[in-house]
């Protein structure tokens, strides 16, 4: 067997690329051909079921680095709550590259990826939420509380990703995080 010339991390790094920047719709087979730097023939042999299958592996891929990075940072008993929120909010800036790189959510929800990716776009987002919480709970915040600022974070990062890149000015993401620390660590 011939020894693979693009390494999966690449590959899934450049159709995640694609996808961000153009949506599940937008996304053409050449950009994603081009993107990994593969020929359409071999990126179908990867993906037999086609483009779907590229962006299921792209959430899977994004999920797991969501997971490793942000969730479990968010969640490790060996820091205090206050720590484990900067650690956290440092990876989702990470994440989006400084607020430079748009949501998967997003870019997967429009047209047909919403159908499409729905359940999988709706896991993710209850994972945000829930790790939220479990931080807000953390810093002393009741349940109600630690909830609502749990959806409003996840509401906030999202819109500022997209505020961020209509404007064409980075710091309204990195201004959202901050101020969602502050909101955190002042109750």
């Amino acid at each position: 067997m011939r020894p693979q010339k693009v390494i999966d991390k690449e590959m899934l790094s450049g159709l995640t690329d694609v996808f961000r920047s153009k949506g599940y719709e937008g996304a053409s087979l050449n950009d994603l051909a081009q993107a990994t730097g593969l020929k359409k023939a071999s990126l179908y042999h990867r993906f037999p079921e086609g483009k779907q299958a590229m962006a299921n592996a792209v959430m899977d891929h994004t999920g797991k680095w969501v997971e490793d990075n942000i969730v479990k940072s968010l969640l490790d008993a060996d820091e205090s709550p206050q720590q484990r929120l900067k650690n956290g909010l440092s990876n989702i800036k990470m994440f989006y590259d400084e607020g430079n790189k748009d949501c998967i959510f997003r870019a997967l929800s429009m047209q047909a990826g919403l159908t499409l990716f729905a359940e999988q776009i709706k896991e993710g987002m209850d994972a945000w939420v829930s790790t939220f919480t479990a931080i807000g709970l953390a810093l002393g915040q009741p349940e109600q509380d630690a909830h609502n600022n749990a959806v409003q974070a996840l509401i906030e990062i999202q819109g500022s990703l997209i505020v961020s890149r209509g404007m064409n000015d980075i710091t309204v993401f990195e201004n959202t995080l901050k101020n969602i620390e502050v909101r955190y660590l002042k109750e």
